[in-house]
């Protein structure tokens, strides 16, 4: 995912105008940005940038009402976010946010049409809608435990449902197969216990979702009030 910061030290009429008018550089310097990202961190990482919804960030003391009525209909994944300095300690705090829409890739595009046939990839969302009607409830469940935490937004991505404040705090995927819910959190796993079946260190493994976390497998509700814990526990790490 590709993302653009835009910090302000105080409240600015244009922040979201100026935002949206790097995003737009963005997107005709592609190339540029995926050198950048090949000499920093390797070819596998340049490869891994999803173009389709790049997510903006805008750091301000303060936001209008304006703003926040802007970004809803401008309809690009937008984050407002509010600081505060309490002597040597810097608070964040999520003003509003917008999911925005996927785009269509412009590789996809400009080179070869996304595969639709047997063997294509599917989507999150389809892996769900071909599961049982019980995983599918289940989801419901999980997916109600994670909004009911202040400020937690949902967005729904191509291989994963991520749940973010900042930044995430839980990715959701599916595997019908199996009958499972595959959460990974973001929880130090020098910090808990693992157990077989339940709980792994995925650190290092090269994850969708979250990467440097827990993964939790939630196969019925039992599961799913054993993992209560450690969901508020990711949530409020955030």
């Amino acid at each position: 995912m590709v993302g653009k910061v835009e910090y302000k030290r105080s409240r600015d009429q244009n922040v979201v105008n100026q935002a949206l008018s790097y995003l737009s550089w963005l997107h005709d310097h592609h190339h540029e940005f995926e050198s950048l990202v090949r000499e920093a961190f390797g070819a596998r990482a340049a490869e891994e940038i999803d173009w389709s919804n790049p997510r903006i960030v805008c750091i301000a003391g303060s936001f209008t009402h304006h703003d926040t009525v802007a970004i809803e209909m401008i309809g690009r994944r937008i984050d407002l976010v509010g600081y505060r300095v309490f002597d040597d300690v810097l608070t964040l705090q999520l003003v509003a946010s917008v999911a925005g829409a996927a785009l269509p890739s412009r590789r996809r595009a400009q080179n070869t049409p996304r595969p639709s046939g047997p063997g294509s990839a599917k989507s999150v969302q389809q892996y769900l809608d071909e599961s049982p009607q019980g995983l599918q409830e289940l989801y419901a469940n999980l997916d109600e435990v994670l909004l009911s935490h202040s400020d937690v937004q949902k967005e729904t991505q191509l291989h994963y449902i991520a749940y973010r404040r900042i930044k995430n705090v839980a990715t959701v995927r599916v595997q019908p197969r199996n009958r499972v819910l595959v959460v990974n959190l973001k929880l130090d796993p020098d910090t808990v216990e693992m157990q077989d079946g339940f709980l792994r260190d995925i650190r290092g493994l090269g994850c969708l979702g979250i990467r440097d976390g827990v993964e939790v497998r939630i196969g019925s509700r039992e599961d799913l009030d054993r993992a209560g814990g450690l969901i508020r526990q990711s949530i409020e790490a955030s």
